[in-house]
């Protein structure tokens, strides 16, 4: 089992900046990735960004590449999502993730921690 806690949601303006993190515990050692998805009130969950522990590749969504940036350290078991010149449609729910080596699932799931961007 791994647990995941994000942290560092909270309010800000639109134009402003959050830096999430993820803390991970348990079986973190057979994680191959850890990533970020984010669901709006009555909207699906979607991705944001993800990184690939071996070898350090990160992936994030088009709309997003350029205003928000995932990290992480292996180390500490931890994941980042810097996020820059937020806007009020980043208003969601954001949840970190992790998958497991040879799966192509996300497993693991955090409860979330809400970002709110007012206009």
């Amino acid at each position: 089992q791994v647990q995941l806690v994000e942290s560092g949601g909270g309010l800000v303006q639109a134009g402003g900046s959050l830096r999430l993190s993820c803390a991970a515990s348990g079986r973190t050692f057979s994680s191959s990735r850890m990533g970020w998805f984010r669901q709006a009130p009555g909207k699906e969950r979607e991705f944001v960004a993800s990184i690939i522990w071996s070898g350090g590749s990160t992936y994030s969504t088009d709309s997003m590449k350029g205003r928000f940036t995932i990290s992480g350290d292996n180390a500490k078991n931890a994941v980042y999502l810097q996020m820059n010149s937020l806007k009020p449609e980043d208003t969601a729910v954001y949840y970190c993730a992790d998958a497991r080596m040879g799966s192509a699932v996300w497993s693991y799931w955090g409860q979330g921690t809400q970002v709110t961007v007012s206009s």
